[in-house]
């Protein structure tokens, strides 16, 4: 009976410090909203972008990317941004998918424009440019040179 009792005392502490554990991982992370003023930006193209994505302005975090959808009338992929309240972006702002380097992850920056008016919660960021995609920047510049002073049929003329 004793040994019944330890081992139920002992899965009782583990379960504990298991749940104690997920509270620290869950409070530790953003996966909770990141609060803010929600933004929209539709793009051609977002590589890499996802939900949890960085929102950058100059660099410095200013919110993160909450949803990524696909507009079904325009094919583009619109991404709902949250941005930090105090955060003001003016109405000519521009968004962009930048990358963190030649093989970093990638991020959304915004660029604020000169407008005296602000974007409002729920406006949308309508100049936009979307990523660049590493692949085909090689692709074109492989495939640009083929042919140029080049001699496939290897003839020696």
């Amino acid at each position: 009976m004793s040994r019944s009792l330890v081992e139920t005392v002992l899965g009782a502490v583990v379960l504990v410090v298991a749940l104690g554990f997920l509270v620290y991982a869950y409070t530790t992370s953003d996966v909770a909203d990141p609060g803010g003023y929600r933004l929209e930006a539709a793009f051609s193209g977002i590589g890499a972008v996802q939900t949890g994505s960085d929102v950058r302005v100059a660099g410095i975090k200013v919110g993160e990317v909450v949803r990524a959808r696909l507009n079904e009338q325009t094919y583009q992929a619109v991404l709902e941004l949250s941005v930090a309240s105090d955060v003001e972006l003016p109405l000519d702002s521009s968004a962009r998918i930048a990358s963190e380097g030649l093989l970093g992850g990638q991020f959304v920056e915004l660029q604020p424009g000169a407008e005296i008016d602000m974007l409002q919660p729920g406006d949308e960021i309508t100049f936009t440019q979307s990523a660049i995609s590493l692949e085909d920047l090689i692709g074109r510049f492989v495939f640009s040179g083929e042919g140029e002073g080049s001699n496939p049929g290897g003839d020696g003329s």
